[in-house]
């Protein structure tokens, strides 16, 4: 079960996380972000909250040890392991509309939202049911009293990772991010593990 697999560039992934397993999610080249959501299992209406997660952290640099929260308020998993630091919870996943109002593109690429869209269809999670991910690797700094945002190259290197443990039976979405900005102008694959409990330690990449 903890085969490497690959996400490719500007493309997503589906799969059921259960309780007590632990999730990989690995920075192969470096600089490349991996826009992550998740659902309960039993109940898809039930869904990862970036403003609950927040609220409850008082903070928006969340990292090892921090629990994530659903809409809801429970807890779906925690991150345990994180070798980066920095992800980003505030922007919502990239899409055709991101790349038509922000980069300007007249045939754009359907993004991350698209992707994730697409891999998520078959569990009867529609794109509407898709709200702002956890977007792994990313990095974006928020300027004091304006409150402006930026979107800088990933601080992850080649083989930084984060481990994430399911509190909850879970469906996962989870991409190659498609954004330029997000990725330093590049775009690379995402690798990821599973683990039956708390034995990435022992199997490390």
């Amino acid at each position: 079960m903890n085969d490497l697999k690959i996400i490719p560039p500007r493309s997503s992934v589906s799969f059921v996380l259960k309780k007590g397993q632990q999730l990989k999610v690995i920075d192969i080249e470096g600089e490349q972000v991996s826009d992550f959501i998740c659902y309960n299992q039993s109940d898809p209406k039930e869904y990862l909250s970036s403003g609950r997660t927040i609220d409850y952290a008082e903070t928006i640099f969340l990292t090892t040890g921090h629990p994530f929260y659903s809409n809801r308020s429970n807890i779906m998993f925690r991150i345990v392991e994180d070798t980066v630091g920095r992800h980003d919870f505030l922007l919502t996943p990239c899409s055709s509309d991101t790349f038509r109002i922000i980069y300007g593109h007249t045939n754009p690429h359907r993004g991350c939202h698209g992707n994730l869209s697409e891999s998520l269809r078959g569990y009867g999670i529609s794109p509407d049911d898709i709200p702002i991910c956890f977007n792994i690797f990313m990095h974006v700094t928020v300027d004091g009293a304006p409150g402006k945002i930026a979107v800088l190259p990933p601080k992850s290197k080649p083989g930084d990772y984060v481990v994430l443990q399911a509190e909850m039976d879970l469906i996962i979405g989870m991409t190659a991010c498609s954004a330029e900005m997000s990725n330093n102008w590049a775009f690379k694959p995402i690798g990821y593990q599973i683990f039956n409990g708390d034995s990435t330690k022992s199997n490390e990449t």
